[in-house]
């Protein structure tokens, strides 16, 4: 069995809702909207399910990446906060970049746009895998 820490889960599930209020708010929040179309009006009027559904979301990507980093740091017979750093990174180079750049490429949207976004899963997932990575 794999030894997950749960309240680490819980606690690195955290990050993204954190980051992101932080990153599409007081960072990139104007810039965002403008390049996404998206008004304050229509962010105000979201459904009552949108924010259940980002922390169960938040907390499935915990999930898997304390297994991915439990499995990396055996192969690369790391730990810590280098540990952490890497399995945030190529979680998000092997798989968030690669799907999240369809919005530029079959969407038309700036790369700018892709930019913020993508770069915000990044930190978020970086941070994550220091979190998940520190708490044993």
């Amino acid at each position: 069995m794999v030894p997950i820490d749960y309240v680490a889960v819980l606690v690195a599930a955290l990050v993204p809702i954190v980051v992101g209020f932080i990153w599409h708010g007081p960072l990139f929040g104007r810039e965002w909207a403008r390049l996404s179309g998206v008004s304050e009006d229509s962010m105000k009027d979201l459904p009552v399910y949108t924010y259940p559904i980002m922390i169960l979301g938040a907390l499935l990507m915990s999930f898997v990446l304390s297994h991915n980093l439990i499995f990396a740091s055996a192969y690369l017979n790391m730990s810590g906060m280098a540990a952490g750093l890497q399995a945030g990174f190529w979680t998000w180079l092997g798989f968030v970049a690669p799907v999240t750049v369809g919005v530029v490429l079959w969407e038309g949207k700036p790369w700018k746009l892709w930019v913020i976004n993508s770069s915000y899963y990044l930190v978020g997932l970086c941070v994550m895998g220091v979190i998940l990575a520190l708490w044993q």
